[in-house]
């Protein structure tokens, strides 16, 4: 299934770029030593986003939109955090000498946001609102307490188009798949620190939309073929939510 990249409407055509900033666990030679005995914190939550490069991937497809992603672990560097951020690194790369983590940042930090940056102006300049689709996923329980929800639509409710754009892609997902639970701003604040929240800082609320998707990870346990068709239902509500928003841009639908 392949849709259209863009829309027109009566200002113009949207850009759409699609993340994945923790699409795996990898972590290069170099590094290895310090994430002995740690095999297992790797393979978890806490070393990638199971399932979200999978999904960028569809998304990126179905709408020939450009992706940028990352398979290294974000307990080497984490890609969706600010430089300076406790947690941009995990303990024993915060404990390594100074050059280390200066490597690292240099090797794989810097150039991801770079290039990120560089489609978001490009599409800019070509188009005269881009959305930013960064795709995440989250772990079913978190210290003992289960995530009531299928989906997570992350934005900042200070900014009226994100608002209205994750509220129409809410009604999309409730129309085509009712039996998903779908929340705003959850599990996570969409305003907290992450790359969107940057770019935001950068460019005005009418030039960007930086929206985070974010699945809960039980639906990687399931039959194969039940992540399959949610991929699918996930890629053909947000083609409605585009086609809707678009038609009345910044309006909740």
């Amino acid at each position: 299934m392949r849709h259209e990249p863009t829309i027109a409407d009566e200002r113009g055509e949207y850009g759409l770029v699609i993340t994945c900033e923790h699409g795996g666990n990898r972590i290069p030679e170099p590094y290895q030593a310090y994430f002995h005995g740690y095999q297992a914190l790797l393979d978890s939550h806490r070393g990638f986003d199971p399932g979200a490069l999978v999904m960028a991937k569809a998304l990126a497809k179905a709408f020939s939109a450009p992706l940028v992603t990352a398979s290294v672990s974000r307990l080497l560097v984490d890609l969706n955090r600010s430089p300076g951020h406790p947690n941009l690194h995990f303990i024993s790369i915060q404990n390594a000498p100074t050059q280390v983590r200066e490597q690292i940042v240099r090797h794989y930090y810097q150039p991801y946001r770079t290039q990120v940056d560089s489609l978001i102006r490009q599409s800019l300049v070509e188009h005269s609102q881009v959305i930013h689709l960064s795709s995440h996923s989250f772990t079913p329980e978190l210290d003992g307490k289960l995530r009531n929800a299928d989906i997570g639509l992350l934005y900042d409710p200070g900014r009226a188009g994100e608002a209205a754009f994750c509220e129409c892609w809410k009604t999309s997902l409730k129309a085509y798949a009712p039996e998903l639970q779908v929340r705003r701003n959850y599990p996570y604040a969409g305003k907290a620190d992450g790359q969107t929240r940057w770019f935001r800082q950068q460019l005005t609320a009418d030039a960007y939309l930086g929206i985070e998707l974010e699945i809960n990870q039980k639906h990687l346990l399931a039959p194969s073929q039940h992540w399959s068709e949610l991929r699918r239902k996930i890629v053909i509500s947000l083609q409605q939510t585009l086609a809707r928003y678009f038609a009345h841009p910044g309006v909740i639908q």
